[in-house]
C-alpha cells in the first residue's frame, strides 16, 4: 500500500512541476493582459490605426516569446524578471505614443482620418 501511495505522489509531482513553472511570473502575465486591452481599446475608439495595433500585437509577441524562453529551464532568474520587465516597461511607452499621437482610424475604414503632423 506504501509502495502504490508514494507512487501516486510521485506522478502528481511530476504533472505538478510544468503547472508551477509555468505560474511563476503572475505580474508579468497580468502586465501582458492589461496591455492587450489598452490595445483593444485604442483599435476600438479609433485612436489607434490597424497598422499601429498590429506593430503594437508584434511587439506583444515578442515579449511573450521572451517570457516562455524565460520559463524554458524551469525558473526565471532575476536578471530575466528584470529584462522581461524593461521590455514591458517599453512596450507601454510605445502603446502609450502610439494612442496618442494625431493618427486616428475614428470610422474604422482602416484609413488615418488625420494624418501626423511631421
Amino acid at each position: 500500500m506504501k509502495r502504490t501511495s508514494s507512487l501516486l505522489i510521485a506522478v502528481l509531482a511530476a504533472f505538478a512541476l510544468p503547472v508551477l513553472a509555468q505560474s511563476n511570473t503572475p505580474n508579468i502575465d497580468q502586465r501582458q493582459v492589461n496591455q492587450q486591452k489598452r490595445i483593444d481599446q485604442g483599435v476600438q475608439s479609433g485612436e489607434l490605426t490597424t497598422k499601429e495595433a498590429a506593430r503594437l500585437e508584434k511587439g506583444q509577441q515578442r515579449i511573450q516569446k521572451m517570457e516562455t524562453k524565460a520559463k524554458a529551464d524551469g525558473k526565471v532568474t532575476p536578471r530575466e524578471r528584470a529584462r522581461l520587465q524593461k521590455a514591458e516597461n517599453k512596450q507601454s511607452q510605445k502603446i502609450a505614443k502610439e494612442k496618442h499621437d494625431r493618427q486616428h482610424d475614428l470610422n474604422h475604414d482602416g484609413k488615418v482620418d488625420r494624418p501626423a503632423a511631421k
